[in-house]
């Protein structure tokens, strides 16, 4: 069922449709977690770090995926609650064309220089086999992610949070009994967690485009909808180019980073490997609900309802508290158990990283968690330019400090408390730019909305 956020008490109205979205990506995360569970429980320590080795390569592809989500949803959330139903629907099939393309290039370059890419990163020789052969099947399944991602976000931009969060509840859960019986069964070893979530992706894939195009069917346009617009891909790619780059320089930061870890030695790579999915799983969570309120607040901007985003930006702050509270007792007081999961020997080095990453971490969920809220106001409308730089100053911060510091006596301590410090900074910067916007303002200093969406937050 499409939603309307332009309407109803806003902390009412994000609640309702952000809780759905914390759902859907817990099940989400479930895919790595189970990948990394898996592997580590019933294949061993190195193919724990392998799993864990290629993920920091995947988010790059998840980058480009997530820039494809956020560029469709924030302009179709416009159009929508702007009740501009023809470009809405351009925009859309827009997105596909331009997302398939995209998609045929990762996966041409992913296939030809993923061995390049794990030795730049300084992948030991001993794990060396198994990230390139997880690697490869993941980006044979590069278009599933890609379609599952622009069609989430057209769910989420119509006001739709329980739909994607049905499908990933079913899938994931499949996956993680896929993983199993390929590998215990089958004996078929990293291969197997691998061609398990390839198949799971696919299958959700395929039934959310199905209900993408029966829910266009319900949509009434008049006359013809063109299919493809240049002049709204660039107004999508002002969106989505800066969350690409966002999300790639992160991930190409998280990839620098990685080969400091590497550096050290399996073990530690396996300990990382076990927190860092526990931390991604909170992070990826706090951001997707960050997509919401960029979400809600593309809409009220589409609407001329600026004066909604500061009640949208209090009630994701203590929507995102509400939540992190339970996951800071968690994290910090049985990260020893959590780890354990991952490990089929849960002692020794590996065991005891795990443990102190989550406990350095877990008391900034606070922080980072306000600065993923303001953020989705700034995308949600348009201001990207200063979403930039406070997502930079954030990455730049944590590689420079993790370099440095992994060198001192601090060692690997020292690589887990550049986070942090990157989060804090990077959430004052957010913070300021958020009180820099038009809703601090009069309300009839918003632009009005055209039909072309020539409004400024489309600009």
């Amino acid at each position: 069922m499409n939603k309307d956020l332009t309407v109803g008490k806003p902390e009412t109205v994000l609640w309702k449709f952000c809780l759905p979205l914390f759902g859907s990506i817990i099940f989400q995360q479930l895919y790595n977690i189970a990948d990394s569970f898996v592997a580590g429980k019933f294949v061993g320590e190195d193919a724990l770090a392998a799993v864990g080795n290629s993920y920091e390569i995947t988010l790059i592809f998840i980058a480009f995926a997530f820039g494809c989500n956020i560029g469709c949803s924030v302009i179709v959330s416009q159009f929508f609650g702007a009740k501009n139903y023809r470009d809405l629907k351009t925009s859309v099939y827009t997105t596909l064309i331009a997302s398939g393309v995209l998609c045929v290039l990762l996966m041409a370059a992913g296939l030809g220089f993923c061995e390049s890419l794990l030795r730049l990163i300084n992948t030991p020789d001993n794990v060396m086999a198994d990230s390139m052969l997880y690697l490869r099947i993941y980006c044979l399944g590069l278009p599933f992610v890609f379609y599952y991602n622009v069609a989430t976000g057209i769910f989420s931009a119509l006001g739709d949070s329980k739909t994607p969060f049905i499908f990933l509840a079913a899938s994931s859960t499949s996956n993680i009994g896929m993983d199993i019986l390929f590998v215990t069964a089958f004996k078929m070893g990293v291969a197997g967690v691998a061609w398990a979530t390839f198949l799971c992706q696919g299958v959700s894939c395929i039934l959310a485009l199905v209900f993408v195009f029966k829910r266009f069917a319900t949509i009434h346009t008049e006359g013809h909808v063109p299919v493809f617009s240049l002049k709204l891909l660039g107004k999508i790619s002002v969106v989505a180019v800066p969350s690409i780059l966002q999300q790639s320089f992160i991930s190409v930061g998280n990839i620098i980073i990685q080969g400091v870890i590497n550096s050290f030695g399996s073990s530690v790579m396996a300990g990382y490997s076990a927190s860092i999915k526990l931390n991604n799983l909170v992070i990826t969570s706090l951001t997707t609900l960050g997509n919401g309120v960029s979400n809600y607040t593309a809409q009220n901007m589409g609407a001329e309802k600026p004066e909604r985003v500061r009640s949208g930006f209090r009630a994701g702050v203590k929507l995102v508290w509400t939540l992190c509270l339970p996951l800071f007792l968690l994290y910090f007081f049985a990260g020893r158990w959590l780890v354990a999961i991952f490990l089929k020997e849960p002692t020794g080095t590996a065991m005891s990283v795990g443990i102190e990453i989550l406990r350095i971490l877990a008391p900034f969920y606070f922080v980072v968690s306000a600065k993923l809220v303001a953020d989705g106001i700034l995308r949600g409308s348009g201001m990207m330019g200063k979403f930039m730089v406070a997502t930079f100053t954030d990455l730049i911060l944590r590689v420079i400090l993790a370099s440095v510091l992994s060198k001192t006596a601090l060692g690997t301590t020292g690589i887990w408390l550049a986070w942090p410090v990157g989060w804090t900074i990077a959430t004052v910067c957010s913070i300021a730019f958020y009180r820099t916007g038009v809703w601090f303002h009069k309300k009839d200093s918003a632009a009005p909305v055209k039909s072309d969406c020539q409004h400024s937050t489309c600009a």
